[in-house]
């Protein structure tokens, strides 16, 4: 076989297999396993909400954080998800109308009914609370300190998906407020609306020791018709039990 017939072969070789590594990157792994949460929360609800049928789901993020970093809701705008983002301090809300322009982005607090409430912006700033009592907790028992305290008006679940959804619902909720997580949940009227995904924190941050689960958030969800569908430790994925039974 002489060597310009071997060095045709070999060409033909190369662009066959670069073909179908290409399509394999495409059809297969294209944006499809790359997580943002912080233990691959967004991984598990996305193989959620495929098995549901669901493809983009809309979603409310509250305690939304950081455009990318930490986020449960990251992965699904990347794909083609819009949703509304909402974090209550300013400076970090800026990154989120850069580079989450499509989003809906609100610089509010949530609580269990509308107030004007007191914000204590910690270091690190993912540890910010408008709990007086967590902000203590975490500079005697961790040493964070906190930076600077600012009143932020604060609005309710209820009003936000009335006002930012148009008469649809969000289908995915992720909640990470700092010591508020369980009067968020229990203030949703889930006769009005019932998001088909729920993730929350259900652990108490310790940086030392053995931090402690919130079994009562857990009992309450279910009592409301849903079921853990994964458990990272820190975050419990709940997924509505009478959707995921009817797929």
């Amino acid at each position: 076989m002489g060597k310009t017939y071997k060095n045709f072969l070999r060409n033909i070789k190369r662009k066959f297999f670069t073909k179908i590594d290409s399509y394999m990157q495409k059809e297969f792994y294209h944006g499809s396993c790359h997580s943002y949460s912080q233990c691959g929360e967004d991984m598990i609800i996305r193989f959620a909400f495929n098995a549901m049928g669901i493809c983009e789901p809309s979603f409310l993020d509250i305690g939304a954080h950081h455009p990318f970093y930490l986020s449960n809701t990251a992965h699904f705008y990347m794909s083609g998800s819009r949703g509304v983002n909402i974090e209550a301090n300013p400076q970090l809300l800026q990154d989120f109308r850069k580079y989450r322009p499509h989003d809906v982005n609100l610089n509010l607090g949530i609580m269990d009914e509308p107030s004007c409430s007191t914000f204590y912006i910690m270091d690190p700033p993912y540890m910010s609370t408008f709990s007086k009592e967590e902000a203590e907790d975490l500079i005697n028992t961790h040493g964070y300190k906190i930076v600077e305290t600012i009143d932020i008006q604060a609005s309710t679940v209820t009003d936000i998906v009335d006002k930012y959804f148009s008469g649809g619902k969000p289908q995915f909720l992720s909640l990470d407020v700092e010591g508020y997580d369980e009067k968020i949940i229990r203030s949703i009227d889930f006769d009005r609306w019932s998001p088909i995904i729920i993730c929350c924190e259900t652990v108490s941050f310790a940086m030392k020791g053995k931090s402690e689960k919130n079994y009562s958030i857990m009992e309450f969800l279910k009592s409301s018709g849903y079921m853990v569908y994964g458990d990272t430790n820190i975050n419990t994925i709940f997924v509505r039990e009478d959707v995921w039974n009817s797929r």
